[in-house]
């Protein structure tokens, strides 16, 4: 039934609401993970929906299309609410040891679930004006946990990260005003409609720039991607791991609904800077990465420059490139969370994440060292893990299109990022350790999560012929968004 389209977003909703109620940190942390889990099985619900009954339609209060609120499922959505169920179950989990019990104390657990369901509303809204507003729930509830039982680098890292986002909304906000203004509608199937009847409002070049530019901010995207190695390695692990895994991949999406279903044609030139800025973000992310000594930094930039693979895609806008985007975007949702994860493993039996402070953590903790292994390699794009696999792709679809250049580029980032994981895997695990380490400290309840990320990481690879059909179809439905704007308008 299209009703389940609405799980995905009540079940964190309630959850948090009972969280608040509950004092107990330990029934706390189970009340969470048995939310997190609800995700996961209503996420994969509304997926089976989708692959057995089509796009999913809910109209809110019975109101069509474009008048009321409406909730959309396709295939890019169902596998999306996917990966925030079961990111959501790993960094949930690791809670259970990997977090700060006076942090816990002090609310995570419900914000969280907050973060969870803004996340979730994002990818099945129908429309814009909504999706500003799930924008504006992940923003306050990631600066919540961001500054939770704060300290100083907190607290710098917290306003860097909310200015730069706010400046984001804002920019949104003003695109929406005029887009509104135009076409009297925020609807995406009933403007997309209205694009292809060639009625195109007067400002729909400055107005593409505008989204444009608020997705960039939201995705990291070069020029906007200061504030997050500014921001994302200050808070727990767990808290890093979410916004690392999820919350980027919301501005990519954006940029993948918006700019399929209306800007397909505003410009000649549009793909094409889409393409240069993808590259650009590539290189300067990962160049900067081989220059840190914080293995949290590393792995920021190493975000940075890796989401330009994401959107990639849509600048070459194929429709190999957009499948090999839409690869890259799911292993990187799983390799980037599970880094963090195992970053946090260092605060535990290091209290560092300093690369000259750390070493040996093969001999000391040897079923870490080989966890972490698959996601760090599969990062770097080291075949035949998954990350080799999106990149092939990727690369594949540049060479078909005419562009050697960008093809070329990647290939030469794919080499800068085995350098950087290689470092960072060798100062980090097999240098002798530059003091005596302390007692190892039990580290098992943070190794579950980790594992069962590394093991659905291993899973892509061993899968790829399936996932690669999945994301082909995807493509072809971004590229086609017909059966789209029928679904919308139609009621399903």
């Amino acid at each position: 039934m299209a009703s389940s389209l609405i799980l995905p977003i009540a079940t964190p909703m309630f959850t948090g609401a009972v969280l608040l109620l509950v004092s107990d940190t330990r029934r706390q942390r189970w009340l969470a993970l048995l939310g997190a889990l609800g995700l996961l099985a209503s996420a994969i619900a509304v997926a089976a929906r989708v692959a057995t009954g089509g796009i999913q339609v809910l109209r809110a209060g019975s109101w069509a299309a474009p008048f009321g609120i409406t909730l959309v499922a396709d295939r890019l959505t169902a596998v999306l609410l996917v990966a925030v169920g079961v990111v959501g179950v790993a960094t949930t989990a690791y809670a259970f040891a990997g977090l700060d019990p006076r942090r816990e104390s002090v609310g995570y657990h419900p914000v969280m679930m907050v973060l969870l369901m803004g996340v979730s509303g994002a990818f099945l809204t129908g429309d814009l004006f909504n999706l500003y507003v799930w924008f504006e729930v992940m923003l306050v509830a990631s600066f919540v946990l961001m500054a939770l039982y704060r300290n100083r680098m907190q607290v710098r890292a917290a306003f860097t990260y909310v200015t730069l986002n706010l400046l984001a909304s804002t920019i949104l906000l003003t695109a929406l005003g005029l887009l509104y203004g135009s076409a009297g509608t925020l609807n995406m199937a009933d403007l997309s409609q209205r694009w292809s009847t060639g009625a195109l409002p007067k400002l729909h070049i400055s107005m593409a720039a505008l989204f444009f530019t608020a997705f960039g901010i939201k995705a990291a995207l070069f020029p906007w991607f200061s504030w997050l190695p500014a921001s994302y390695h200050a808070p727990p692990a767990a808290v890093s791991a979410i916004f690392a895994g999820l919350l980027t991949k919301v501005g990519v999406y954006s940029m993948f609904r918006v700019f399929t279903l209306l800007f397909r044609d505003v410009h000649p030139a549009g793909p094409t800077l889409v393409l240069a800025l993808s590259l650009v973000t590539m290189v300067i992310g990962v160049t900067c990465a081989l220059t840190q000594r914080d293995l949290r930094r590393v792995l920021s930039f190493n975000l940075v420059g890796h989401i330009g693979y994401t959107t990639m895609g849509l600048g070459l806008a194929t429709p190999l490139g957009l499948s090999g985007a839409l690869l890259y975007v799911i292993h990187h949702i799983l390799a980037i969370t599970n880094l963090y994860l195992i970053a946090g493993i260092f605060l535990r039996v290091r209290r560092s994440s300093e690369l000259d402070r750390l070493g040996s953590l093969y001999r000391a903790h040897p079923y870490a060292a080989m966890l972490a292994l698959v996601p760090m390699f599969a990062l770097a794009g080291v075949p035949p893990l998954s990350g080799s696999i999106a990149k092939i792709a990727l690369v594949q679809a540049a060479f078909e299109a005419g562009a050697y250049w960008a093809g070329a580029i990647a290939l030469f980032v794919g080499l800068l990022s085995v350098l950087s994981i290689a470092r960072a895997w060798g100062e980090a695990f097999w240098k002798p350790a530059p003091e005596e380490p302390a007692p190892a400290r039990p580290i098992w309840q943070q190794l579950l999560p980790i594992g069962g990320l590394t093991a659905l990481t291993l899973a892509f690879t061993v899968a790829a012929d399936p996932l690669v059909a999945l994301t082909s179809a995807i493509a072809m439905d971004l590229l086609e968004p017909d059966a789209y704007v029928r679904a919308v308008l139609d009621g399903g």
